[in-house]
């Protein structure tokens, strides 16, 4: 997009804003450019390459279907960093173009910016800081802010105590992936942290009892709001107790909803079904018994609704197997499939059968919109089976503005409706975005496992499934991943375990992948540094320890990668998967966060960056597909979050 192209698109978005307040467009998100940052481009997929009347402009269209977003405060950081104290800020969503910020330490006026970061020369670790908007010339409170010792805030946990299973297996916790949402409506996220006992085992494993998961809600200061057992009926395993934290009936206050069966027990120790009911297997398996999905009070913990769960388990056999692995892979998801309200979306089955359901909560009542199922009359026969993933993407990707599922190698329209199958199968890894800004719309970067695929990894036009480029491997492609990595090439970079770094088009880099200390890395992708580029969000995998701790690691024009940030105490979870509790933009300017626990789980370590930039945008959690990449970020194998525009350099 040029620099005329660029003004259009911020002046249709500014149009849009002044109609629609305080509401998240499905359309172009307005992204400016301050001081010497003259190279980031931001290109939006549901533009066109060149301008359109609005009329017949389907991207404007779509803005009729506004969605209500999140009511952040502007969530100040400030982190020791080279040369003073990092102050950051959010620039919502809904701000003026001609937004401006002072930035006051213990009271006094420092600094009057166009920009969400200061690096404040005089600052020491005593400092406080408070930030304010101007907008329209009066000056808006926008909260206070201290120095984060070590440049990390440590929110301590409260660890459930451990037991022993039905077979004599002692266990205890740790804590492992967790989301976000504003459960009690003061404008800041609360985190909902899921913990695992030591026995918790892949679906595929029979044979293994295990404790139940265990949620709880915590303040960034630690206070526990509450804690939802699952209890036994639930066997505890990345694929059982996926979840999902949205405001979903827009009163201002997020829930919690998960899948849960005969025991389970909210935060004032109510029973959901049977108290006394036990549906374990003599293999500890659990493929009987009734499941239910609840939908959780974010500020108590309390139950509010459960009903029946969908899509039900019904025969074993009908996903693949006699013994529930493959009716125990389950995935969850939220997404706009009205347009203007969220509905959560739960799935059953990746291997074989596939069915999703969705739901709308409307504060009173769960309610099942519609089910896809790939048993069903319509859907039988056509290539859906055997498609799915072990994550799913939420986006809307024919500018109607209703999200659609894609799920794997096949995708879901916003009515529940098959959309389209590239037929390829299952595949571990798989993202989606404006990942190629040339072209119109957005694309999904997938790979793929079947050794007899057609392509072991490939990209696809994310609307039609149409395959824009990719390579037949003959072997199992377990990961992949998508990053803008550098400005010698427009777009993002791609590659995976199949081999050979890409750009965006397909044109073939390199033999080798973005590789550190002899590894490989494509297991996730961080906004981090100043620069618009994306660093890589990994661990430095301990195969005799068992465990993992975090770093970042820079492309700088070769596939050999540097190492920016490390700390060997912030602890990775999911075994080679490697990833922290959670990243996303949660505090501060647009870069991301990330949270991983220490190793005794008695903490989790939430970072922020300390690197200044020239860029200002409003925060990622305004943006429809990455806020969405958020609440789906712990399904199934970790993906990083993207969003609905191309955000990097050509």
């Amino acid at each position: 997009m040029d620099e005329a192209q660029m003004k259009r698109s911020s002046r249709t978005a500014r149009r849009q804003r002044r109609r629609r307040p305080g509401k998240l467009l499905s359309g172009t998100l307005a992204a400016l450019l301050v001081g010497t940052a003259g190279v980031l481009t931001l290109h939006h997929a549901a533009s066109a390459a060149q301008e359109i009347p609005a009329p017949a402009n389907k991207a404007t269209a779509a803005l009729a279907a506004a969605r209500v977003a999140e009511k952040l405060d502007r969530g100040p950081v400030a982190v020791p960093a080279t040369g003073g104290i990092l102050v950051t800020w959010r620039m919502l969503g809904d701000d003026p173009e001609n937004v401006t910020f002072r930035l006051y330490r213990g009271g006094t006026l420092i600094q009057e910016t166009q920009k969400t970061n200061y690096l404040d020369t005089d600052g020491s670790s005593s400092s406080t800081y408070e930030i304010r908007a101007i907008v329209g010339g009066t000056e808006t409170a926008g909260g206070t802010a201290r120095v984060w010792a070590g440049g990390r805030l440590d929110i301590p946990l409260q660890k459930p105590p451990g037991g022993t299973t039905r077979d004599g297996v002692a266990y205890t916790y740790s804590a492992n992936d967790a989301s976000v949402g504003d459960l009690d409506g003061d404008g800041q996220y609360e985190l909902v942290l899921k913990w695992v006992p030591s026995n918790a085992t892949d679906v595929a494993n029979s044979g293994t009892c295990t404790g139940p998961t265990v949620f709880d809600a915590y303040e960034l200061s630690g206070t526990r709001l509450w804690r939802v057992n699952l209890s036994t009926n639930v066997r505890s395993g990345s694929h059982y107790d996926s979840f999902q934290v949205y405001d979903y009936n827009g009163d201002g206050k997020a829930e919690m909803a998960v899948r849960t069966s005969d025991g389970s027990r909210d935060s004032a120790g109510a029973v959901i079904g049977d108290a006394n009911a036990s549906h374990l297997a003599d293999n500890c398996a659990v493929i009987s018994g009734p499941e239910y999905l609840s939908v959780f009070n974010g500020r108590t913990g309390r139950v509010m609704d459960s009903v029946p769960f969908e899509p039900a388990r019904g025969s074993v056999s009908d996903w693949g197997d006699t013994w529930g692995n493959r009716e125990g892979r389950l995935l969850s998801a939220t997404a706009y499939l009205g347009g203007s309200t969220p509905s959560m979306v739960f799935s059953r089955g990746i291997y074989e059968r596939i069915a999703l359901a969705a739901y709308t909560w409307n504060g009173t009542d769960l309610t099942r919109t519609w089910k896809f199922d790939t048993n069903s009359s319509t859907n039988h026969g056509k290539g859906y089976d055997q498609q799915g993933n072990h994550n799913l993407a939420v986006a809307d990707v024919d500018a109607d503005g209703r999200d659609e599922i894609l799920y794997g190698a096949m995708a879901v329209d916003d009515n529940g409706s098959a959309l389209w199958t590239t037929k390829l199968g299952h595949g571990d890894a798989l993202h989606v975005g404006d990942l190629l800004p040339s072209r119109a719309g957005l694309e999904s970067f997938n790979v793929h496992e079947h050794t007899d695929a057609a392509y072991g990894y490939e990209m696809h036009d994310a609307r039609t499934g149409q395959i824009l480029w990719g390579a037949r491997t003959g072997t199992d492609v377990g990961r992949g991943l998508c990053a803008d990595l550098t400005r010698d090439h427009a777009g993002a970079e791609c590659w995976s375990s199949g081999g050979g770094l890409y750009t965006a088009n397909g044109t073939k880099i390199s033999d080798s992948v973005p590789s550190f200390g002899g590894g490989a890395s494509y297991n996730s992708a961080i906004w981090w540094d100043g620069d618009a580029h994306r660093e890589l969000l990994d661990h430095r995998w301990s195969g005799s320890a068992g465990v993992g701790y975090g770093q970042i690691l820079k492309y700088s024009g070769s596939t050999d990668l540097t190492r920016i940030w490390l700390d060997q105490d912030a602890k990775s979870s999911n075994w080679t998967k490697g990833n922290p509790a959670l990243s996303a933009d949660l505090l501060g300017d647009w870069r991301e966060e990330m949270i991983w626990r220490n190793a005794d789980s008695t903490a989790l370590r939430l970072y922020s960056t300390p690197h200044p930039t020239e860029f200002r945008l409003p925060t990622l959690m305004h943006d429809p597909v990455y806020r969405l990449g958020v609440a789906w970020q712990n399904t199934g194998y970790n993906q990083p979050p993207q969003v609905s525009y191309y955000l990097g350099t050509k």
